[in-house]
């Protein structure tokens, strides 16, 4: 049968199986997870809490970055091949608008490009403003590198330095207990210190990983901007020295090939 309880204005009211656990819930013991996670900040003290706070600062930087490479497509290289495909076909609208249209900023450096050499801009002044969109598109990709940088130098150092004071402490003890020593008293304050250190690696270590992968995807970019961008440069130069009667004699001249830096994209 249900138990019956009585409440203040004379109701009666069945406790059921759903109340049950919901009491049970509000009433039961943190995860081991939690548990583990108070016990690691009691031991090792505001070092490993400032840690905590780096480690989260850097996961938070960390999917900021993946979100924003991801909704620019910093890996494809479809739409840029597609646009330069259609520029050496003669199709000068097609190419720069096809190109202007994508997010990814070497579709957007090249749509600079052809739109200036589509309106004759003169070339000196047309390079530096590309020059100039491909340095600030390259700086917004590399926001927040620095603060990585610095989570993952300081957090050995904050480990290193924690294992210090858990030293200094664990010897203090020791020199307390006289001639009384206990090797339980040295070797419980040194296991305590090194969890400081042993923290400070677990937090620098998938920093320094994440870094280094954005920082290779902005260096690719870098090197397929130039690289798609000198080839645009240097065939706009050719077909202009040999003034071809139609754009269809200068395609039979010079066909596009897809840049040696894309090939692995």
């Amino acid at each position: 049968m249900e138990d019956r309880y009585e409440a203040g204005d004379g109701m009666s009211l069945a406790a059921s199986p759903v109340t049950d656990r919901v009491s049970e819930g509000l009433t039961a013991n943190p995860g081991p997870m939690f548990a583990e996670l108070v016990d690691l900040l009691s031991v090792g003290g505001p070092v490993v809490a400032i840690l905590c706070v780096l480690s989260f600062f850097a996961a938070m930087i960390g999917i900021a970055k993946l979100m924003q490479f991801h909704s620019v497509k910093l890996g494809s290289r479809a739409t840029a091949r597609q646009a330069m495909q259609l520029w050496m076909q003669g199709n000068i609208r097609a190419a720069s608008r096809l190109a202007g249209q994508s997010s990814n900023p070497l579709a957007q450096a090249l749509a600079h490009a052809m739109h200036g050499l589509e309106r004759g801009v003169p070339e000196p002044r047309l390079k530096e403003a590309v020059a100039g969109y491909c340095n600030d598109a390259l700086a917004h990709l590399r926001g927040w590198f620095r603060p990585l940088e610095v989570i993952a130098a300081l957090s050995p150092l904050l480990g290193l330095f924690g294992t210090v004071l858990g030293m200094i402490e664990a010897f203090q003890q020791l020199e307390k207990a006289g001639n009384q020593v206990n090797p339980a008293i040295l070797s419980g304050g040194i296991w305590e210190a090194l969890l400081t250190t042993a923290v400070g690696l677990a937090v620098a270590i998938p920093v320094v990983a994440l870094l280094n992968w954005l920082e290779s995807r902005v260096d690719g970019l870098e090197q397929a901007m130039e690289s798609y961008l000198t080839r645009l440069f240097t065939d706009e130069l050719a077909l202009d020295a040999e003034q071809p009667e139609s754009v269809g004699e200068a395609n039979d001249h010079f066909t596009y090939s897809e840049p040696a830096i894309a090939a692995g994209e």
